[in-house]
């Protein structure tokens, strides 16, 4: 029984120091495929960007337009603007989410056809392509005609055969409003055409048109200077639209060389209306201006207007880049490691750009540094140990930093460790198999008890 309990015992001592072993040196691999795996999926998580859309300087101009403004289209980030939230009539500006909508529902080479509801529909007065009842076309023809000519009888063709009626393709266009971000939106058609209850706001058609522009299909048709629609057997010959956006017209007097799109806007109630963008030297705009009456010397508003925002925009920003991939940010020493890979540098995962004012100092830049807890060896070169946020300007930019190389844990504290449970392990053994003194005490003082009654 005795040399069954210590064969026991022995494989017993085995197996633990076995086990000490392989997980004192086989942790490491485990552990840096496992940041690894982290960081790789932490790219889309970098770089969130947070922007207070209430902190921006007041216009140093006169703005014509009952509700204006200009944003940096990558950030959202506002420049300038008047009355940004105030309830105004947006006119055509509509059929900007109009078109993205049939973008994002429709097939470009899909086929629609124009039903007499979708024709009757447009009240005197309202510009329209001309199309007929039972006449057919792409879904890309149909956006050229409705973004560049702003033609209205086709936000119906739209709506129709999206939602089946204008009514659930303007709750449509309201829940699209809301995602976006717009809280100052309510939609009741799809073209604008004159509503007391079809309202928006200058913050939340730049809201829209950001969206928009993300979208190349939509950036492809705001920026032609015209389209030409073939002939149909309902229309034998070809049609012709011209841009209804002047700034995009090298002819025109309100022409705008950096300008890229986008809608203009009419009605007697909503008067001039355009939202505009601009591309210069990598900084995108986008300006609404709604409600816009001419000036003083008879110049149109809305182009006034949205000439000077851009212009403010543009003569008063830059975008650039801040903080590029791999900038030291911090350095930490790392527990357990070893004395070779202890000293650890955190990189920034991501460049950082950033829309500036021209006075911008980088220098000026303070970091919020917020590791993860609990960092120790072993450590994967890129594993993500936490993040940085910066405020540049109002806007809140979040990244990653990632380990400068990998991080060894200490094999001498493993092998102090690892001597350490062995002897504690040999201790308990030596204890276990040490004899039972007081058994043969027991037994002796039995023998002796039994010798001295067999004496009496």
């Amino acid at each position: 029984m005795k040399l069954k309990r210590y064969i026991s015992l022995t494989l017993a001592i085995f197996i633990v120091l076995i086990n000490i072993f392989t997980n004192a040196y086989g942790v490491s691999t485990d552990t840096n495929e496992a940041n690894s795996t982290e960081n790789s999926n932490s790219t889309e998580t970098n770089n969130k960007i947070n922007v207070n859309s209430t902190d921006f300087a007041e216009p140093n101009f006169t703005i014509y337009s009952d509700s204006a403004i200009v944003i940096d289209s990558k950030s959202g980030k506002i420049l300038t603007g008047k009355d940004i939230n105030k309830h105004v009539y947006p006119a055509s500006t509509t059929k900007v989410l109009t078109a993205i909508l049939a973008i994002e529902n429709c097939k470009l080479d899909d086929v629609l056809t124009a039903s007499y509801d979708a024709v009757m529909a447009i009240p005197s007065g309202y510009s329209n392509a001309g199309i007929s009842a039972g006449e057919s076309f792409t879904v890309s023809d149909l956006l050229d005609m409705f973004l560049i000519h702003s033609a209205n009888e086709i936000g119906y063709i739209f709506a129709e055969h999206i939602s089946g009626s204008v009514e659930n393709f303007a709750n449509l266009m309201n829940q699209k409003a809301q995602e976006i971000g717009c809280t100052n939106t309510h939609f009741t058609n799809p073209s604008g055409i004159h509503d007391p209850e079809h309202y928006s706001s200058a913050y939340d058609m730049a809201l829209i048109a950001r969206y928009c522009m993300k979208n190349d299909t939509f950036r492809n048709v705001v920026s032609k200077l015209s389209c030409k629609i073939a002939p149909t057997p309902q229309y034998p010959e070809e049609r012709y639209f011209k841009n209804t956006n002047s700034l995009m017209d090298p002819s025109d007097r309100y022409y705008y060389q950096y300008a890229i799109g986008i809608k203009t806007g009419f009605t007697s109630q909503a008067k001039n209306c355009l939202i505009s963008a601009s591309s210069k030297d990598g900084l995108e705009l986008i300006a609404v201006a709604l409600g816009a009456e001419a000036t003083e010397d008879g110049r149109s508003g809305r182009y006034v207007d949205s000439i000077n925002l851009l212009e403010y925009g543009n003569n008063n920003y830059k975008y650039e880049n801040v903080l590029t991939a791999n900038t030291v940010i911090d350095e930490i020493v790392v527990p357990d490691a070893t004395q070779e890979t202890e000293n650890l540098q955190l990189l920034l995962k991501d460049s950082i750009s950033s829309i500036v004012p021209n006075d911008f100092d980088l220098n000026s830049l303070q970091p919020t540094i917020e590791l993860n807890e609990n960092i120790t060896a072993p450590i994967a070169e890129g594993a993500v140990l936490g993040k940085v946020t910066y405020n540049i300007n109002g806007i809140t930019y979040t990244s990653d930093l990632v380990a400068s190389h990998n991080v060894e844990k200490s094999e001498i504290l493993l092998l102090v460790g690892q001597i350490a449970l062995a002897i504690l392990v040999l201790v308990v053994l030596v204890i276990i198999l040490k004899p039972k003194k007081k058994n043969k005490r027991y037994k002796k003082n039995k023998k002796s008890k039994a010798k001295h009654s067999k004496k009496k």
